[in-house]
């Protein structure tokens, strides 16, 4: 009997045993199934935010967008298939008019927008230019075509033509002292002119006309001798622009007589009077062709920037020292008769004005007219 009553209370104690775990117990981290309804209810009775405003929302928008554009990087300056945009490409422009088509990409250089590593040296003496050229301390230059065509003859093709971008910019001026009305008028007459070109083209046209005129080079750069027209010290004068509306604005007097562009054609063939041109080294060229492509896409876009918006082109013709005004030069932008010309077209338009120089003053381009291999025309 005594040991049955202690079988019975070892069963007992097993069964309450057994209870408490059934009802005690939880696993850690999972609330219990009586504190889930309280938690639920304990968060439908706290305070609710406010909805935002749907302006707070759109602005918050808008902040996050603008964060998102802030943390994105710059757009790279996209540069030509293949060309390398970290080599050095050395610029010189002259100044006045075969210069201003590279104002708008020297404006962009100096900014740090120019998809290449160019540097600009403007110079107001195509000499100097030409030294640098033979020298190797310029790569890419502005000049007249006579003097790219005489470098070429110098150097036995050292240089090439990339691109004409000038064409007639002369003009004759007259204080009245001499009625001039027409071309033949000028017999007989002393009429100022710049040395080089100027002279060169002024004195085929006389020919042309069978004129006796006396070219006076007394002051040989056009700067000088806009000076001496504006001071009425000279009564007739060869000029380019923008020197033509520099003179005629400090001197009332005196007014364009002639435009050398219109007596060119004719006696020439029409648009055969090219002035300005780009050149480049040969060896430059044909060691780094696709930079030189590059260059002549900014530099056609550079040109386009006279005729689409000539006022900032006006600006930054200024700023980049290419010409002193920009008032002036925006002026005399409709007058200068910029061009991008390349190619074949280059070649033919370029090769008549030659021919016709060599037969008037063989020396005004080196002594022989240049080759094929004088125009850089790329694939």
């Amino acid at each position: 009997m005594k040991k049955s009553r202690t079988s019975l209370v070892i069963a007992l104690l097993l069964l309450f045993s057994l209870c408490l775990s059934a009802c005690g117990g939880k696993t850690a981290g999972t609330p219990a199934a009586s504190e889930a309804p309280a938690a639920e209810a304990a968060a439908s009775s706290a305070p609710k935010a406010p909805a935002a405003e749907p302006a707070q929302e759109a602005e918050a928008a808008a902040a996050e967008k603008a964060a998102e554009q802030d943390a994105e990087p710059a757009a790279p300056i996209e540069t030509a298939e293949g060309a390398d945009a970290s080599l050095p490409i050395r610029v010189m422009p002259l100044n006045g008019t075969t210069g201003f088509g590279l104002a708008g990409l020297m404006a962009d250089s100096n900014a740090g927008k120019a998809a290449q590593n160019y540097s600009f040296t403007v110079e107001n003496d195509a000499s100097n230019v030409m030294a640098a050229l033979v020298s190797g301390s310029c790569d890419i230059a502005a000049l007249p075509t006579n003097a790219a065509s005489a470098l070429y003859n110098k150097t036995g093709g050292g240089v090439q033509v990339l691109a004409l971008n000038t064409r007639g910019v002369l003009y004759v001026v007259s204080d009245g002292t001499v009625p001039v009305e027409k071309f033949a008028d000028l017999d007989g007459q002393t009429v100022f002119a710049p040395a080089q070109n100027p002279s060169f083209i002024f004195g085929y046209l006389c020919q042309a006309n069978n004129l006796t005129v006396s070219i006076d080079n007394t002051y040989a750069q056009p700067a000088e001798l806009n000076a001496a027209v504006a001071a009425g010290n000279v009564h007739l004068a060869v000029l380019p622009e923008p020197m033509v509306t520099v003179s005629c604005s400090q001197n009332s007097n005196l007014q364009v007589v002639l435009d050398l562009t219109e007596e060119w054609d004719h006696v020439a063939e029409p648009g055969s009077l090219v002035q300005g041109c780009v050149v480049v080294r040969t060896e430059f060229a044909k060691e780094h062709p696709e930079e030189v492509k590059a260059f002549l896409k900014d530099y056609e876009a550079s040109v386009a920037l006279l005729t689409d918006d000539p006022a900032t082109a006006a600006q930054k013709i200024e700023e980049t020292g290419i010409f002193t005004k920009a008032a002036v030069a925006q002026k005399a932008i409709p007058h200068c008769n910029v061009c991008f010309v390349t190619g074949e077209e280059m070649q033919a338009q370029l090769s008549a004005f030659l021919e016709i120089m060599f037969e008037a003053a063989p020396q005004s381009i080196g002594g022989a007219v240049p080759g094929p291999d004088f125009y850089c025309i790329l694939q």
